[in-house]
């Protein structure tokens, strides 16, 4: 699995709220940067994007905000 250029095309701006993953951003762990895509695996290199943060601090924040969003 090799970065071949294209997700640049797909890259996505920072949030003000830094919550990315709460917007839809997603990450490919390959090429190293989030993508605004909507399908599963990178349109680039084809590794399955992640849709969830790993840091323990950011997942919680992320259980909040969607507890909130459906109240």
């Amino acid at each position: 699995m090799v970065c071949k250029g294209i997700c640049s095309r797909h890259q996505a701006m920072r949030p003000s709220t830094g919550m990315r993953y709460l917007i839809g951003q997603k990450r490919c762990q390959v090429c190293q940067i989030f993508i605004n895509w909507q399908g599963w695996f990178c349109p680039c290199c084809g590794y399955k994007l992640r849709t969830k943060p790993r840091n323990k601090k950011f997942k919680q924040q992320l259980v909040l905000s969607n507890n909130i969003i459906k109240k």
